[in-house]
């Protein structure tokens, strides 16, 4: 069995974050290990309160897990302050940890914040240039590259300057909350070319940790081998339905089926 790592925020309320990631890993069928970035109070109506852990506390736990249960693949989400970013990436690089997908977790479904300021600098400078890809909304994407992203030719435009201008490996820009008609669309620019995976826009409330997903299935089939490209549209295919077999869970934004065959 392929071991993959997740490197993010709990999430109380079971939808995002660790949590996420592990019953994606799961599902998936990979082992799934964690480094805790953050613990948060949370649930389908939003975040009431986060705490950071301690940046060596992070690195403890990555060390833990890369000599003993070494993956093949890893991802990050949530990482909260700039000495998280800074601990994580020395523990990558220590470790040569490969097949990193990057979620740069900025803002909660609910529309919570859930990065300090410096952090975002952080990512840019240390984070982008070590992963395989990069998996940002349209708004995060448009805050690391600088630029607005409101079309669908934004999306490849924004992707292409993540990894020509700011050293990402690829880039998968996510399109969901761009008017794009009844469909939406998400463009991985790799190798020199774009590609656009497209679904059907689905009519429903329950997209509390569609990122965090999405990151975690990629993390978890480059652990099995497959490539990016590949990785990326098994991913986007399985996040679109775990939403839509979404079990209606809560009173706010409600949680993926993460166990959808």
């Amino acid at each position: 069995m392929y071991i993959a790592l997740t490197v993010a925020g709990s999430d109380s309320g079971g939808g995002a974050g660790i949590q996420a990631d592990l019953k994606t890993f799961h599902q998936l069928g990979v082992y799934g290990t964690s480094v805790i970035t953050a613990i948060t109070a949370q649930n389908t109506l939003g975040v009431s309160r986060w705490e950071a852990v301690s940046p060596e506390m992070v690195r403890a736990q990555l060390d833990a897990v890369a000599t003993d249960l070494r993956p093949r693949a890893f991802k990050s989400g949530m990482l909260a302050d700039a000495g998280i970013v800074r601990a994580v990436a020395a523990g990558a690089r220590e470790h040569e940890l490969s097949g990193y997908v990057l979620d740069p977790v900025m803002v909660a479904t609910s529309g919570d914040v859930l990065i300090e300021h410096d952090a975002v600098a952080a990512i840019r400078e240390h984070l982008l240039p070590m992963c395989a890809v990069v998996t940002p909304n349209s708004y995060e994407a448009a805050l690391l590259a600088g630029l607005p992203v409101e079309t669908e030719s934004d999306l490849a435009k924004v992707a292409e300057v993540l990894v020509h201008e700011l050293g990402a490996g690829a880039a998968l820009v996510k399109g969901g909350h761009i008017d794009t008609g009844e469909e939406t669309v998400d463009v991985l620019y790799a190798d020199g070319s774009a590609v656009a995976f497209r679904n059907r826009r689905l009519a429903t409330t329950s997209t509390h940790g569609t990122g965090c997903t999405l990151s975690a299935a990629i993390a978890a089939e480059l652990a099995k081998g497959n490539d990016l490209r590949s990785a990326c549209a098994r991913a986007v295919d399985f996040v679109h339905r775990a939403i839509e077999a979404a079990p209606g869970l809560g009173s706010g934004h409600g949680p993926l089926n993460h166990f959808v065959r």
